[in-house]
Formats: C-alpha cells, sequence, structure tokens
C-alpha cells in the first residue's frame, strides 16, 4: 500500500465518525423538534379554547429563560429532553390567548392559516438551502445577536408606548432575523458546530415560533385594514 493510500485511508478513519456524528446529530435534532412542536401546538389550543389568560409579558420571559437554563444545564441527561418539553409547552401555553384573541375576528382562521403556511414555507426552503449547500453560516452570529437584542427592545418599547408602526416594524425585522437565524443554526448542526441536539432543536424551535408570531402580527394587521 503506497503513502497516497495510507494518508486516503487516514482521512476516512478520522472523518467518518464526525460524519456520522453529524448526521446522529440532525437526524435527533429533527425528530425532537417534530415531537416538541406537535406538543406546543397541542398547549397552544388547549390555551385558546380554554380561554386561558396571557401572563404577561415579565411572567413569559421569566419562564421562557428560567426553563432556557434549565435546558442548558441538563443538555447532556435524559432530564434535557423532558425540559425542552416543559419549554416548548409553556411557550405554546403563551400562543394560545393571542390565537384565541386572532381567531376570534372574522377572518381570523384564515390568518392563522396564512402564518402557518409562510412560517413552513421559509423553514423548509432556508433549512433545504442549508442542509444542500452545506454553507457555513457562522459569521452572521455576531449580527443576528445584535439585531435580535435591538428589536427586542424596539418591540418592549412599542409595546408601552402603544405604536402600531413601530410594532409593525419589529415584526418585519424578526421575520428576517429568524430567517438569518434558521440558516445560522442549521449550518452549525450540519457543518458540525453544534454537536447537542437538544440544543440544537432549542435553537429552532425558537426560531420558528418567533417567525410565527411575527407573521401572524404581520398577516393580522394587513387583513384589518382591508
Amino acid at each position: 500500500m503506497n503513502s497516497e493510500n495510507v494518508q486516503t485511508l487516514a482521512v476516512a478513519r478520522h472523518g467518518t465518525p464526525s460524519l456520522i456524528s453529524t448526521h446522529g446529530v440532525l437526524r435527533n435534532t429533527y425528530g425532537l423538534l417534530s415531537l416538541t412542536l406537535i406538543f406546543s401546538a397541542a398547549t397552544a389550543a388547549a390555551s385558546a379554547s380554554l380561554g386561558l389568560p396571557h401572563p404577561g409579558l415579565l411572567l413569559t420571559l421569566a419562564g421562557f429563560f428560567g426553563l432556557l437554563f434549565l435546558t442548558s444545564k441538563l443538555r447532556d441527561s435524559g432530564w434535557g429532553v423532558l425540559s425542552v418539553f416543559g419549554l416548548t409547552g409553556f411557550m405554546g401555553y403563551t400562543l394560545g390567548p393571542i390565537l384565541g384573541q386572532q381567531l376570534a375576528l372574522t377572518n381570523g382562521h384564515q390568518v392563522v392559516m396564512m402564518a402557518m403556511g409562510g412560517t413552513a414555507t421559509i423553514f423548509l426552503s432556508l433549512s433545504a438551502y442549508a442542509l444542500v449547500t452545506r454553507k457555513d453560516f457562522s459569521f452572521m452570529g455576531g449580527f443576528l445577536l445584535a439585531g435580535i437584542v435591538v428589536a427586542f427592545l424596539a418591540g418592549v418599547g412599542a409595546l408601552f408606548l402603544d405604536i402600531s408602526a413601530l410594532s409593525l416594524t419589529v415584526s418585519a425585522a424578526f421575520v428576517l432575523l429568524m430567517g438569518g437565524l434558521i440558516l445560522f443554526e442549521t449550518s452549525r448542526i450540519v457543518n458540525g458546530g453544534e454537536t447537542n441536539y437538544v440544543l440544537a432543536t432549542v435553537g429552532l424551535y425558537v426560531s420558528i415560533f418567533n417567525l410565527f408570531t411575527s407573521l401572524l402580527s404581520l398577516f393580522g394587521y394587513g387583513s384589518s385594514n382591508e
């Protein structure tokens, strides 16, 4: 066996486990993501049908960041998976009252379906692009973090100041930012930057959740002005 064949064999031996590991993380991530989306949708439907009140901004933030911290701490154990369901179930509960208000409107069902369709189309398209091209979008990390912080603060300001134009601008910004985050998160999984499927699931779920609520806000506003 010549030296060239030895080098090729060595590369194959070192590269195969990494490839298998990446495929395993990707498979586990999408499997868990599918289950959590179903669970979240069920809790949202239950919350909307029962007419449960929204917990408010402070309790929502406390619950989200508290469960996010817990999930991060438990990410390497089976409890981490249960924590993901706790987080996504809680977010589904907070979404229920919003859906209930929207569905009570004349064309509310159409708006919700449009938001769902738009979310699915954007997520599947961007995920497929990142998976097929295997491009590295890690360079977007700093920009996305800064953009999300600015958009979040602007959203809080719009909430307290009751400025509809600012709210719509924030929703549009979040659609773009969440699209970028989907590319970023998927790229990290594909290229081995994220090796924990629990954290990968949370990252993609948060992107989908915020994308859906932002589209719901935009479509709802546009429909109300027709």
